[in-house]
């Protein structure tokens, strides 16, 4: 018997509180629609409880209707009030990866026919790429209580009704550039957003979709990409036997999903080099191939993609595990000095990492290895134990896989504050996010900006309280509330939607644990 989720009766309350607010203003469902840029269907749905909603859309809807429908300001400034110094125990299990999640869903796009993603982590990223895709008509829902997430594109993406505002505020819409360019010869997106991590170019990606005959136009009308499709090279690319090869400029994991969702639509063959060979890549290359398009050397810097001219097929796929997750927790027990295991952590990607910690004395065991629900990836247990850390003797930095993950430096930061003696961190990827290391200060740890890539942390640290407001980068954010569940005493973390973002429920999940994280917020 199917039953309501939590989350699914916050939707239902909070379009009732929506209905309610629009007919007292006086306004159609249409008029609200235009008023926030979106559908008056989609605006149904949301009075019904049937549609995804982001805190965004609930801040804009609250706007225009002159309420306020949740107690967050601005776009979700829920916050986390934390009572540190507790131990924690037990056992946590790693979620499906939110970076994987949604490149699939841009990736579905490829397919005429039902795509349903088993298991994908009901997080704010998720709700706002819904949101996205459902304003150019995909249907978009979960359909049961596992969080299986059914997608059905329509013959054509009506692109002229994209909610503009969602997608300025995510990165990933750009990926629908790849899906687009066969379907029309001109189309408009909006700039890219996320995290702010400094100036991040989509030149790389611009130069990968031009060998399908895609150019574009970023500087004639400030903030929009105008794209052209030459549909005369996109027909020779795209011919049987023909064989096309991308070398990328950048080893990065989304221009190489960019890459290839457009390359499962050119029934030629696509070499794409220097390729990443990362989790959510792989993600989407198992995916692909399960739509029948051929792809050989996944794990691998050189992928060799063979495209179907069209797909209709049912399918169902279920996304790894999140590394990057399961680093989260490792660094939750190593910062409270606690011992707890973490199951169904995806080893292949997090090696480097371990090893790492084996140098700085972290204590763990791991256990035999199984298998993830898609059928490829390699898991494990990890149980983490009390440790006493020292620092390394060289530098902690990023590397593309199959180095250290470059979304769990932060975490490595947090780990060396905790750690007799001092670390040099060196986060030589994104133009600022060390810089967000410093607020770690705020809480007791000895942080030296040498640069904007360059950070010394000296430990062990004797954590304090502090009352900080969250960065706008997802990764610094989590290590602040880490730092705060070692500090003795009150914290508080405000404005963390950033968090919520890339985690589901944590403030529950850390409570079951032992932690004591509560919410500054009610409906």
């Amino acid at each position: 018997m199917y039953t309501m989720t939590k989350i699914e009766s916050y939707q239902k309350e909070i379009g009732e509180i929506i209905a309610a607010g629009r007919i007292k203003k006086g306004m159609t469902q249409s008029e609200l629609a235009e008023k926030i840029e979106t559908s008056q269907p989609a605006i149904n749905r949301i009075e019904k409880g049937r549609q995804n909603i982001s805190l965004d859309m609930v801040a804009r809807i609250g706007e225009v209707l002159g309420t306020q429908i949740l107690t967050i300001n601005n776009g979700g400034a829920v916050s986390f009030r934390v009572e540190g110094g507790h131990k924690l125990s037990g056992s946590t299990t790693v979620k499906s990866s939110k970076n994987a999640a949604i490149a699939l869903m841009i990736a579905s796009l490829v397919n005429k026919g039902r795509t349903v993603l088993k298991g994908v982590s009901k997080i704010e990223e998720v709700f706002r790429i819904a949101e996205v895709i459902e304003s150019i008509g995909v249907k978009v829902r979960w359909i049961n209580d596992k969080k299986d997430l059914e997608i059905i594109p329509p013959r054509v993406l009506e692109i002229e009704k994209l909610d503009l505002v969602a997608a300025r505020r995510t990165r990933t819409a750009m990926m629908l550039m790849a899906p687009l360019l066969y379907q029309y010869d001109k189309f408009e997106l909006p700039y890219a957003g996320g995290c702010s991590l400094g100036e991040r170019t989509i030149e790389p990606h611009l130069l990968a979709l031009r060998h399908f005959g895609l150019s574009v136009d970023a500087t004639s009308v400030p903030g929009v990409y105008n794209a052209t499709v030459d549909t005369d090279m996109k027909k020779k690319v795209c011919t049987k036997g023909h064989v096309e090869k991308i070398v990328l400029i950048e080893r990065g994991d989304t221009v190489t999903e960019h890459a290839l969702i457009a390359a499962a639509l050119c029934p030629g063959t696509t070499i794409i080099k220097n390729a990443s060979p990362n989790y959510m890549v792989q993600d989407v290359c198992f995916y692909l191939q399960d739509l029948g398009v051929k792809i050989e050397g996944i794990g691998s810097t050189t992928l060799r993609v063979t495209g179907l001219a069209e797909i209709n097929r049912d399918v169902e796929y279920t996304p790894s595990e999140d590394p990057i997750e399961a680093m989260f927790f490792i660094a939750a027990a190593l910062v409270t000095e606690s011992e707890i295991t973490i199951k169904r952590a995806p080893i292949d990607f997090l090696e480097i990492e371990l090893e790492v910690l084996r140098t700085m004395n972290a204590e763990f065991e791991v256990s035999d290895e199984y298998v993830s629900g898609n059928g490829r990836t390699t898991l494990v247990d990890l149980t983490m134990k009390k440790s006493d850390l020292v620092a390394p003797t060289d530098k902690i930095h990023p590397m593309p896989y199959p180095g250290l993950n470059i979304d769990n430096l932060p975490f490595f930061a947090l780990i060396a504050a905790c750690a007799k003696g001092r670390t040099l961190i060196h986060d030589w990827v994104y133009e600022n996010r060390a810089v967000y290391i410093t607020n770690l200060s705020a809480l007791g740890a000895k942080v030296e900006l040498l640069d904007a890539h360059r950070v010394y942390v000296e430990g062990k640290t004797r954590w304090k309280p502090a009352d900080i407001t969250t960065p706008n980068a997802l990764r610094p954010a989590a290590i602040l509330l880490l730092a705060m569940m070692a500090a003795p005493g009150n914290s508080i973390l405000r404005d963390v939607y950033i968090i919520n973002r890339g985690y589901e429920d944590l403030a529950n999940r850390l409570t079951k644990l032992g932690a004591h994280v509560g919410l500054l917020t009610n409906i």
